[in-house]
């Protein structure tokens, strides 16, 4: 499988660059962010690992330009910033996963591993539209429509409106949107979950006279109809 490692400091890339040739994967490498974009833009990969701070484009900027451009490979950010406002910054910008350096190559490649068996899991027998009363989704075009009207979403609150539409009537729990959205193991306690719900029933329910995004105080999140 074909990686791309975007990191400026030289030893951590070689070392990132061996281990991964080492497990079996065909590894491109970038020193800078202007390079790393290039190839994301030019080439196809499995899963990108991303660094933050770098030469030229910043990695967050990285970020926001792939899941701009509809690139939904996976991507582990890979940081010195260990703060938790760093790591919701970058997961809700788009990226799957987050590892502060320094770190363990075995954890490292174990996530890599995870990221891509749930990428392929959700690509290998895909459905192309998602219908629940009167709120469609084209997972192809990834359109949302409500009663014939198009609504825009972010990556996140696409991700999250596709797991909740999987799942109607269902009480979702907190714990499990941060699995299923952002494959990360956050503290429960965290807003970022509601944070993100707000934002998605802003658009999805906010002008509608019936609302399907539903809380169960203390539990989670329902999509469901009156």
């Amino acid at each position: 499988m074909k990686t791309l490692v975007i990191e400026d400091d030289a030893k951590i890339l070689d070392f990132l660059d061996l281990g991964l040739k080492g497990a079996g994967f065909e590894v491109d490498v970038a020193r800078n962010g202007d390079d790393g974009l290039s190839k994301i833009l030019k080439n196809k990969y499995a899963i990108i690992i991303l660094d933050i701070m770098l030469p030229g484009i910043d990695g967050l900027s990285i970020l926001r330009k792939l899941r701009s451009e509809k690139i939904t490979t996976p991507v582990l950010i890979l940081s010195a910033k260990a703060s938790l406002e760093e790591k919701i910054s970058g997961l809700e910008i788009g990226g799957d996963d987050y590892m502060v350096k320094p770190f363990a190559f075995a954890e490292l490649l174990a996530r890599i591993q995870a990221l891509i068996r749930r990428s392929f899991a959700s690509t290998a027998f895909p459905e192309t539209k998602l219908v629940y009363g009167d709120l469609a989704m084209d997972l192809e075009k990834r359109e949302v429509f409500r009663d014939g009207i198009k609504i825009s979403l972010q990556v996140k609150e696409f991700t999250l409106l596709d797991y909740l539409m999987r799942n109607p009537e269902k009480v979702i729990t907190k714990t499990l949107i941060l699995e299923k959205v952002w494959g990360y193991d956050f503290d429960p306690q965290t807003n970022v979950v509601d944070v993100l719900v707000c934002r998605l029933r802003n658009k999805i329910d906010k002008d509608f006279k019936e609302k399907i995004i539903q809380t169960h105080r203390g539990v989670g999140y329902v999509l469901k109809q009156n």
